[in-house]
């Protein structure tokens, strides 16, 4: 049997849908979960493959994507510790419609569709906060397609910077500090412009006050 220690140290503990269940259920989640290491740059799933897992970020983070019709990289969602994908394997059997691959190392917990579903008989309540995530992640896709459609190359890297100052961000004396999770090329692939560009509506931002850069992975946005 897993001690307390392990059962407080489970990935499934940093997942809000599962974080507040009774240590004997994250007993059960200890039984049923595998795990997997990957490196940057491998694939975890993609559209050719049928969804039938659900996939936990135990440690580090990745980018789920797919590509335009001409052919470049669209970046739809970054997940973090704690977040999941491979959720929609509970509702329908299909393929992923979407790549995932790491930003970095990461370790992964992961979950068989079977087991999930289970749970969410015992534990109905769950399947109303993956619905909630459902939602919130639709709303980010709205929001990212409006921009794509509407908005100039500044904008649209502004907009990323303040999603990320709300997701990630961290006070400071001069505003908020932002550690990028994503490099330049996935900021550009996220925002549909071009890595060039990246970095010199940046360097304009910070020239005209609104922006610090401190260095390749941290920002500080002084007027937001």
């Amino acid at each position: 049997m897993k001690c307390q220690h392990c059962i407080n140290k489970l990935c499934a503990r940093k997942v809000p849908i599962f974080s507040a269940l009774p240590d004997n259920v994250l007993l059960e989640l200890v039984k049923m979960s595998s795990h997997e290491e990957y490196k940057k740059g491998n694939i975890i799933c993609s559209p050719n493959e049928k969804s039938s897992k659900i996939f936990i970020i135990n440690e580090g983070s990745i980018k789920l994507f797919t590509y335009t019709n001409e052919g470049k990289e669209q970046i739809l969602h970054i997940l973090k510790e704690g977040d999941f994908f491979g959720e929609l394997s509970l509702f329908r059997d299909e393929y992923y419609d979407f790549y995932a691959s790491p930003l970095g190392n990461i370790k992964l917990c992961i979950f068989t569709q079977e087991d999930i579903k289970a749970l969410i008989n015992k534990y109905p309540e769950i399947s109303f906060k993956i619905l909630e995530v459902f939602s919130k992640r639709i709303s980010k896709l709205q929001k990212l397609v409006e921009t794509l459609a509407t908005n100039d190359a500044e904008s649209r890297i502004i907009n990323l910077l303040l999603e990320l100052s709300r997701e990630g961000g961290s006070p400071s004396k001069e505003g908020v500090e932002i550690t990028l999770p994503i490099s330049k090329e996935d900021m550009g692939n996220y925002t549909g412009v071009a890595r060039e560009t990246i970095s010199r509506k940046l360097r304009k931002l910070e020239d005209e006050g609104f922006i610090k850069i401190i260095s390749n992975k941290k920002i500080v946005l002084k007027n937001k």
